[in-house]
């Protein structure tokens, strides 16, 4: 016989899961491409639907039945929401980076590197450079916090020949007029961009224009063939996205989970660790890994690796790069 209270949680189990799918369903409605206001009015019409079958309906089967065919109806509609690169970007945004390889010679288009007044008041310039293969020599960690603990950006920088760098940051590609928002990024709402740009750009934005983004750079410890072939597996899926774009997820598919899913193949010393989704700490996480330089304890390196001063003191100059590396541990 099962005891009361052991069914008694089985049923408040039961409803966390209902009660959750109910609140996802809501909000990928909600959060839909439909024209307003039929997304809200949806939303709203499902989410009553969904709690009336639950508390109304009788038997329990016919409204399980009920509901779980009402909630395969947004899945489907969910499913069939496609990603595109045609839409109304964003200037920062607007052009796509690829690259043609030829040997040991790989030449980047469309490298962004934006002439900022301010964080919103920029020109946006590009240009395209051949980089050696044989000349990769580095790879280097960014990670940027702007006051929450557990949440950071990342974004890796490779090295070739000690003075010429690439970044890449992945993010989200947004429309004219849209902003980021987290919530938003659970549903389908930005397509995944990787920005290949300048240091003098995607560092320099966070560290001389976003006054509450804190920038630490550390030296990946690793060997060069597990470089370049970290760096040509984030070529191939830059290429891939140009003809064949994708969603960007804000559990799945972010700046840490797509890091780590070019990076795994390679390294072998990158397990699931919850450091990965909450990557505030993913530098710590690197560390007891032994991809970040050992001379130092953890926090003293966290603080040498510091740079925002570095990058302010540099600014717009063309050895911006070596500037903000010159006495960083492992450099």
């Amino acid at each position: 016989m099962t005891h009361p209270w052991l069914k008694m949680i089985g049923r408040m189990a039961l409803w966390l899961v209902l009660s959750g799918i109910t609140a996802w369903g809501t909000l990928a409605i909600y959060f839909s491409y439909l024209p307003e206001p039929f997304g809200p009015i949806l939303s709203a019409i499902f989410a009553l639907c969904q709690l009336t079958i639950l508390l109304f309906l009788r038997p329990r089967r016919l409204a399980y039945t009920a509901f779980s065919g009402l909630f395969a109806i947004v899945l489907v509609g969910w499913f069939s929401m496609e990603p595109a690169n045609d839409r109304d970007w964003q200037a920062d945004v607007a052009l796509l980076p690829y690259a043609a390889i030829d040997g040991n010679r790989v030449t980047m288009y469309n490298i962004r590197n934006c002439d900022y007044r301010t964080e919103t008041d920029y020109t946006v310039r590009y240009y395209n450079k051949t980089f050696d293969l044989s000349k990769l020599d580095s790879v280097d960690l960014y990670l940027v916090n702007w006051g929450l603990k557990y949440i950071s950006h990342t974004m890796l920088s490779f090295g070739f020949g000690g003075d010429q760098y690439l970044c890449i940051s992945i993010e989200t590609r947004k429309e004219k007029g849209e902003d980021y928002s987290t919530i938003k990024g659970f549903f389908r709402q930005y397509e995944l961009f990787y920005v290949v740009a300048d240091e003098r750009d995607l560092v320099r934005l966070r560290t001389n224009y976003r006054k509450d983004e804190i920038v630490y750079l550390y030296r990946i410890q690793g060997s060069r063939q597990v470089f370049r072939n970290i760096f040509l597996d984030y070529i191939h899926y830059i290429n891939r996205l140009k003809a064949h774009p994708e969603w960007y997820n804000a559990l799945t598919s972010n700046c840490t989970t797509q890091i780590r899913g070019h990076t795994r193949p390679y390294t072998g010393k990158t397990k699931w660790d919850w450091r990965i989704l909450l990557n505030g700490s993913v530098d710590e996480l690197a560390y007891e890994n032994g991809l970040l330089n050992q001379t130092l304890p953890f926090e003293a390196l966290k603080q040498k690796s510091m740079i925002n001063d570095r990058a302010k003191a540099a600014n717009k100059g063309p050895d911006f790069s070596k500037k903000i590396r010159k006495g960083l541990p492992g450099m």
